[in-house]
């Protein structure tokens, strides 16, 4: 599995954090998330798999909470993981990011997740607005 981002400290110990992340496509535009704390950053919608949840079934949660869209045509197009220290769980993290292609099929209404703000960024400009290095390789995969 690929790694991105800082390597991992031998004096930390982390935690796995499965999660999943979609990328959006509409009429030549991405559907990112902008989350306000710890610290602004555009992120692909998505995040943690709750124990005992389906992968795809925290997809479709995920993206509802942090777009408020409703996908469809799920496709798993990478998986990487990177280190991190997540400020908002006081966790040191071993993040395990599946992401998939997806189509936003309908928008039941705006984010209900405190913090998160959609927009929708021409395609090529979402690599070079997401926070993550390996949801920007994936974005520059995907969308060449």
């Amino acid at each position: 599995m690929r790694r991105f981002g800082n390597s991992p400290r031998s004096d930390t110990r982390y935690t796995p954090r499965p999660g999943v992340y979609a990328i959006l496509l509409r009429a030549g535009r991405v559907l990112l998330t902008h989350q306000q704390a710890p610290s602004p950053e555009f992120q692909l919608p998505g995040g943690g798999i709750d124990p005992g949840e389906n992968p795809l079934h925290a997809l479709h949660r995920e993206v509802f909470e942090e777009t408020g869209w409703c996908v469809g045509s799920v496709r798993r197009v990478d998986v990487h993981k990177r280190f991190t220290y997540m400020p908002e769980y006081d966790l040191w993290a071993e993040k395990i990011c599946t992401i998939y292609l997806a189509r936003p099929a309908l928008r039941l209404g705006p984010p209900s997740e405190p913090g998160h703000t959609e927009f929708w960024v021409p395609a090529r400009s979402a690599a070079g607005l997401v926070a993550s290095p390996g949801d920007r390789a994936a974005l520059r995969a995907v969308i060449g």
